[in-house]
C-alpha cells in the first residue's frame, strides 16, 4: 500500500485560483436522469396495475372455487356457503398447496410480503425473481380464497415489486434505480387495490426506500399516479369505503382521539407479540415447515365456524363498521376471533397480507370503544380505530392516516386520524423494539434502524476538525534522515507531509514508505524531494465537506491527508479519520448530553447529567 503520492498531475489543478466548493454544491444530487427513471416507472405502474386486477380476481375466483364448487367471477359471501361443516377443512386444504408451493417452488412466497420487499432492497440489491412474481399473488390467492384472513395488499406489494425488480434487472441501471423501481411497482400495486396513490407514496417513504431523495421519489410519485388514473380509467371504485362523518373538534374529543390511539397501540403490541410467539411454537414443532400451514389452516377453519365474518379479506366489515352497523357484542367477538386465527395463521407461514387484517381489528376495537368515548357521527371512532392500529403495527403514522382519508374520501377526519396515529406511534415505539414488519428481519440476523438524519459528515467542514499545527518534513531531507527521524522515540505521528519551500505538499512518508524505498535499492542520500518528484498527491481543502473527505480517504487509501489552500495550495493543516470519527462522538453526545442554555440565577450552559461533552 504506497503511503506516498505517485503523480503531481493531481497537483497541477490545485495550483490554479479555485472557487469554492459550495459554488457546486446543491440541496439534492439528483440529475436528469430521473426522467429516465420516471418514464421507465410508468411502465412499472401499468404492469402493476394489471397484476393488481388480477390479484383480485384470483382471489374471488379461488374463494368461490373452495367455498362454492363454482368457476366464477361472481361476488359470493362466504357465509352462504353450503359445505356446512366441511368448511373447516377448505383452509387445511388451500394451507397444504401453499406448503408445497412454497417448498417446491420458492420459499420466499411466505409470509406477509412487505418484509421480503424490505430485505431485497437492502440485502439483495433489490432483486425478486420470476417465481416470485407468479407464485405470490397465485399462493395468496389460494390462501384469501379458501378462507384464510389475510388481505391482498402485502402480496401485491411483494408482486409489484417484483415486476418493477424484474423489469429494472433487463435494464442498465444502478442498484438505487433498481430499489427505486422495485418500489414504484409496490406503491402502483397498493394504489391498484385500494385507489390510495398518497398512501402508497407515504408508504414508499416511510418504509421501503430508506431514504429521501428526488431520485427515488419522483419515479414511486410518477408509478402511483400513473396507477391511479390508469385504475380510474378502468372504473375501478374510489374511494372503496365512502364515509362523511365527522366530530366536533374539541378538548374532550381530542382526549378521545389520544385514548383510541394508546388503545390502538396496546393492540398492535399484543398483535405483534401474538403473530410471532405462534411462529416461536411452530419452530419447535418436529415436523417439516411445509406442514405448517395445514396446522395454522385447521384453526382459521374453526374459527370460521365460530365468526364466519373473520374469514378472507373482509372488506364488507370494515364497510359496515364505518356505517356503524356493527354491534359492539358483534365487534367484540369480531376481534378476538380475527386476532386469533390471524395470528396463527400467519406465525404458520402462510401467504398473505396484514393491512386489511389490521384495519378490521382495529375498527372492532373503535367500535367497542365507542361506547364510552364523546358522541360522534356513527362509525368515527372505528375509522380512528382502524388508522391508528395501523400506524402503531406498522409504525407508519403518516401512511395509516392518509390510507384512512383516501380510503374515505374524508379530509375532514385529517385532525383526529392523526393525532391518533402518533398517539399509537408513540406507544409501539416505546413499548417495542421493532414493529411486525422487521421483526421477522431481525430473527434473520439483520438489524434494520428506521430513523433518517442529516449525515454530520454532510454539514462539517475540514477545517473545523482538522489540525492546524501541522508537523511536517522537508523535501531536502534525505532517505536516511527520514528513516532516522521516523524512528526516534519522540517522534508522535506515523505519516508526515513533505513540503517544499514554499511549503507547498509534494507528498506523504511513513515507515513502510521508507522500507519500500530502501529495499528498491534507493541511496540514502536521496532527497525526498527527489524521491516524490512527479508523484501524485491527494489534497483535502478547508473548505470542503468531510462527506466529501471519508471518500478521498478511501480511493487513496490513507489514513490521513494533507489539507492545503485552494489559491496557492500552501499547507494549513493535517486531517485522518480520527477526526471523521470524532464528529460521529459529538453528535452521539448531543443527543445524550443534557444543558440548558438560558438559566435565572444560574450559570449558563450548565449541565444537567454527569456526562461531560466531547
Amino acid at each position: 500500500m504506497p503511503a506516498y503520492p505517485r503523480s503531481a498531475a493531481a497537483r497541477k489543478p490545485d495550483m490554479k485560483p479555485h472557487h469554492s466548493e459550495n459554488d457546486h454544491l446543491r440541496d439534492f444530487t439528483t440529475d436528469a436522469r430521473v426522467l429516465t427513471i420516471a418514464t421507465i416507472a410508468v411502465v412499472v405502474a401499468t404492469a402493476g396495475l394489471f397484476a393488481g386486477i388480477a390479484l383480485l380476481k384470483l382471489i374471488r375466483l379461488a374463494t368461490n372455487i373452495a367455498y362454492f364448487g363454482q368457476f366464477t367471477l361472481a361476488d359470493l359471501k362466504l357465509q352462504d356457503t353450503p359445505r356446512g361443516l366441511a368448511s373447516v377443512l377448505v383452509p387445511v386444504i388451500g394451507a397444504l398447496i401453499i406448503g408445497l408451493m412454497a417448498r417446491y417452488g420458492s420459499e420466499k412466497i411466505r409470509g406477509h410480503g412487505i418484509p421480503e420487499a424490505i430485505e431485497a432492497i437492502l440485502l439483495g440489491r433489490s432483486k425478486l425473481g420470476l417465481k416470485v412474481a407468479i407464485l405470490k399473488p397465485l399462493s395468496s390467492a389460494i390462501s384469501i380464497g379458501s378462507g384464510g384472513p389475510f388481505g391482498a395488499e402485502g402480496p401485491i406489494i411483494m408482486t409489484g415489486g417484483a415486476i418493477g425488480s424484474l423489469i429494472a434487472q433487463m435494464l442498465p441501471v444502478t442498484d438505487n434505480e433498481r430499489k427505486t423501481l422495485l418500489v414504484a411497482g409496490a406503491a402502483a400495486g397498493m394504489t391498484t387495490v385500494f385507489g390510495t396513490p398518497i398512501a402508497a407514496i407515504m408508504l414508499a417513504v416511510e418504509l421501503l426506500l430508506f431514504e429521501w431523495t428526488p431520485r427515488s421519489f419522483i419515479p414511486v410519485a410518477v408509478a402511483a399516479i400513473v396507477a391511479e388514473v390508469e385504475r380510474t380509467v378502468l372504473h375501478l371504485p374510489g374511494p372503496i369505503f365512502p364515509f362523511q362523518g365527522s366530530m366536533a373538534v374539541s378538548f374532550v374529543g381530542l382526549g378521545g382521539w389520544v385514548l383510541v390511539g394508546i388503545c390502538a397501540g396496546l393492540l398492535s403490541g399484543l398483535l405483534t407479540q401474538m403473530v410471532y410467539a405462534c411462529e416461536d411454537a411452530f419452530q419447535k414443532l418436529p415436523i417439516h415447515w411445509m406442514w405448517w400451514p395445514m396446522i395454522g389452516g385447521l384453526v382459521v377453519g374453526i374459527g370460521g365456524l365460530i365468526e364466519p365474518q373473520a374469514l378472507g379479506v373482509g372488506y364488507d366489515n370494515i364497510a359496515d363498521m364505518l356505517d356503524g352497523r356493527t354491534l359492539a357484542t358483534a365487534a367484540l367477538m369480531l376481534l378476538v376471533v380475527k386476532a386469533m386465527i390471524w395470528s396463527v395463521a400467519l406465525g404458520s407461514g402462510t401467504s398473505g397480507g396484514v393491512l386489511a387484517p389490521l384495519l378490521i381489528m382495529g375498527g372492532a376495537m373503535g367500535a367497542v370503544l365507542g361506547g364510552f368515548l364523546p358522541p360522534a357521527d356513527a362509525g368515527f371512532w372505528a375509522l380512528l380505530g382502524m388508522a391508528a392500529t395501523m400506524g402503531g403495527t406498522m409504525r407508519a403514522p403518516l401512511t395509516a392516516t392518509f390510507f384512512a382519508v383516501e380510503l374515505t374520501g374524508n379530509t375532514h377526519v385529517l385532525v383526529p386520524l392523526i393525532a391518533a396515529c402518533a398517539a399509537a406511534h408513540a406507544v409501539t415505539v416505546l413499548l417495542m423494539k421493532r414493529s411486525i414488519l422487521t421483526e421477522k428481519i431481525a430473527r434473520r440476523g439483520h438489524h434494520l434502524v428506521r430513523e433518517y438524519r442529516v449525515d454530520p459528515f454532510a454539514l462539517t467542514r475540514v477545517r473545523e476538525v482538522m489540525t492546524s499545527q501541522v508537523e511536517s518534513v522537508p523535501a531536502t531531507m534525505t532517505l536516511h534522515g527520514a528513516a532516522a527521524f521516523l524512528t526516534a522515540p519522540e517522534t508522535r505521528h506515523p505519516s508526515f507531509p513533505v513540503v517544499d519551500e514554499n511549503r507547498q505538499v509534494l507528498g506523504l512518508i511513513d515507515p513502510p514508505a521508507i522500507l519500500r524505498w530502501r529495499r528498491a535499492g534507493t541511496h540514502r542520500t536521496t532527497t525526498l524531494g527527489e524521491l516524490l518528484a512527479g508523484s501524485k498527491v491527494t489534497l483535502a481543502y478547508p473548505d470542503e465537506y468531510l462527506e466529501g473527505l471519508s471518500d478521498k480517504l478511501l480511493m487513496a487509501n490513507v489514513s490521513h491527508l494533507p489539507v492545503v489552500t485552494r489559491d496557492d495550495g500552501r499547507l494549513v493543516g493535517y486531517v485522518g479519520w480520527k477526526d471523521l470519527m470524532r464528529v460521529r462522538s459529538r453528535k452521539q453526545a448531543e443527543e445524550r448530553d443534557r444543558s440548558t442554555l438560558l438559566g435565572f440565577g444560574t450559570r449558563r450552559g450548565k449541565r444537567t447529567d454527569a456526562v461531560e461533552s466531547l
